[in-house]
């Protein structure tokens, strides 16, 4: 059942919630009600919990428990779903009569199973209240800053992200928490996390309206597999595109890509070539892989925009730098023609066995003083608009002091840096503290080339709007 044109559900009561009641609560370790009533327990919830089970006498994990959502008597802002598919739609128009403001559904068993019947049901009732509701068949959401979790996932074994001004969402439950575990390696904070399943009442073009207009919200990454109303989402992809970066991954791109998708959320997958050149039109940044929602997630995350895409090369080894030239052209990147001035100034504060060329290769014994006079001339080169920065901590020169000073020039930098480091433990140790400190890392030159490859055709659009 499509929706009117231009309609959007407001998801604010959903991540704001002052009260959840949890539908399907359990005492019984391993059942979804009991993770989500104990992930809402460890996270902290200010708010007020009901656990609500129709077969459930006194209280549910030390909280006072319900029958009924009706039985509760107060105001309740969100209401998680997790009982089975056929009594969904009855538990819903109970919600809908208690004034519930918001739902999250993540009970499957409707229209991916081909219970379309069960389907219609919710949204006939949604509509009837004006109810946001997300799902059914979904994880639902998360917001580390309002400590609202309806992820039926333990905590101990998934990585929760810091906060931060990336939201993630996902049609598909099992990617939106694997890349969620990922990101919170990644350096960035997480602002919301949407997983939405089948959408049978919110939908992608309802959740891109409201992310575009969430200011904590900077960047979104998107895995998606279909589209339901294809002319508001071009609408509502162009007016987020003018604001932040949205990068998507899009899933069912083959023929048994399509079909799949179908059977897992109910979604119209659709002609890859269209979305893709939907996704051109409208400014959205296409990842190719699983990985890219990670890559270009940090580098929009930490990175102003750019001008150009003339990038400099720092490294201290020689085959890396050959691997970075590589990995820049097939990219659509060049390396700058350095000034006069830079010149000079690198062949007075560089060994004489340094070629004063890109990429500038500073030798296997360079440390953080040369580095960073090497960083400093070719950012105030106006022939270079980003800068890769190859930290091989394998080297003698290479230590915390390195790390340090990419930390402070991150803080105060006027252009876009991200960093290549290859290695182990010891390398992992420092790439970790310039993560956490806003530093884009990445493993190889073709990694980072891609990113920004990403973040310089999407500065292109921001500025001429192709």
């Amino acid at each position: 059942m499509e929706k009117a044109k231009h309609e959007y559900l407001d998801l604010s009561p959903a991540f704001n919630p002052n009260s959840v009641a949890i539908i399907g609560a359990s005492e019984k370790p391993g059942k979804v009600g009991h993770v989500i009533m104990q992930n809402y327990v460890d996270i902290g919830f200010s708010g007020k919990i009901y656990p609500v089970n129709i077969n459930a006498e006194g209280k549910i994990m030390g909280y006072q428990s319900y029958k009924r959502v009706s039985g509760i008597k107060k105001p309740i802002d969100l209401a998680v779903i997790a009982i089975p598919a056929d009594g969904v739609p009855a538990t819903l128009e109970e919600c809908g009569k208690c004034g519930v403001k918001s739902a999250v559904i993540v009970s499957g068993g409707f229209a991916e199973i081909g219970r379309t019947d069960l389907q219609d049901k919710l949204v006939k009732t949604a509509q009837k209240y004006k109810m946001p509701v997300v799902g059914p068949n979904c994880l639902g959401i998360m917001d580390p800053l309002s400590r609202t979790d309806t992820l039926f996932l333990p905590t101990f074994k998934i990585d929760k992200p810091k906060i931060g001004g990336v939201s993630f969402v996902s049609q598909s439950g099992s990617v939106g928490s694997s890349t969620l575990d990922l990101i919170s390696g990644e350096g960035f904070g997480l602002a919301r996390f949407i997983s939405y399943g089948n959408a049978a009442v919110v939908d992608e073009v309802d959740i891109l309206h409201f992310l575009a207009h969430d200011e904590r919200t900077k960047v979104v990454l998107f895995y998606l597999e279909g589209v339901k109303r294809g002319k508001e989402f071009i609408e509502v992809a162009k007016e987020i595109s003018r604001i932040k970066p949205v990068v998507i991954l899009k899933g069912g791109t083959t023929s048994g890509g399509v079909s799949a998708a179908h059977s897992h959320t109910a979604s119209l997958a659709g002609s890859a070539a269209a979305y893709e050149a939907v996704f051109r039109q409208t400014g959205i940044v296409i990842a190719n892989e699983l990985e890219d929602l990670l890559y270009y997630g940090k580098i929009f995350a930490t990175q102003p925009l750019v001008t150009g895409n003339r990038i400099a090369v720092i490294t201290n080894g020689g085959g890396h730098g050959v691997l970075a030239s590589d990995a820049l052209y097939q990219n659509g990147l060049v390396f700058p023609k350095l000034s006069k001035k830079s010149e000079t100034t690198l062949r007075k504060t560089m060994p004489a066995l340094v070629n004063i060329a890109m990429p500038l290769d500073i030798g296997g014994e360079a440390d953080a003083q040369r580095f960073g006079a090497a960083l400093q001339t070719v950012t105030e080169d106006s022939n270079v608009d980003a800068i890769m920065m190859i930290a091989l901590f394998q080297t003698p020169g290479a230590d915390e002091k390195l790390a340090d000073m990419v930390i402070q020039y991150s803080k105060n930098g006027k252009k876009p840096l991200v960093v290549v480091s290859t290695g182990g433990k010891y390398t992992k140790s420092h790439t970790d503290i310039m993560e956490e400190s806003g530093v884009p890392v990445y493993e190889s030159p073709t990694q980072a080339a891609r990113a920004l490859s990403a973040l310089i055709n999407y500065s292109k659009y921001r500025n001429t709007g192709v």
